[in-house]
């Protein structure tokens, strides 16, 4: 069985945005549950948004969900520069994921 978002393109790549979050491990060590959790949490509501807002929803509906998403892709954004170490390594790697997503 095949669900509607599993074919738009967009879920896939956020979906490998997620991957590459959850697979870094430069977060401090004092930040090892608080940061490490929000920013996992909050790559991960990116493809569950759009998976949701993809079912049975009116266009307008699936736009709605879409800004869901976008809202939790700043929270990504907003987790890495919350980071202690500042590490620039890390941010390029953000950055080259959010373009994945972005890029339709």
């Amino acid at each position: 069985m095949s669900f509607k978002f599993e074919k738009l393109i967009i879920w896939q790549k956020s979906m490998d945005f997620g991957e590459s979050i959850f697979k870094s491990r430069n977060f401090p060590k004092d930040e090892a549950f608080n940061l490490t959790s929000q920013i996992r949490r909050a790559s991960d509501s990116i493809a569950l948004n759009i998976s949701e807002g993809s079912i049975l929803q009116s266009k307008l509906e699936f736009k709605k969900f879409l800004g869901y998403s976008i809202r939790s892709l700043a929270e990504v954004v907003t987790c890495v520069y919350k980071q202690k170490t500042g590490n620039i390594f890390q941010k390029k790697i953000l950055i080259k994921c959010i373009l994945k997503v972005i890029v339709l």
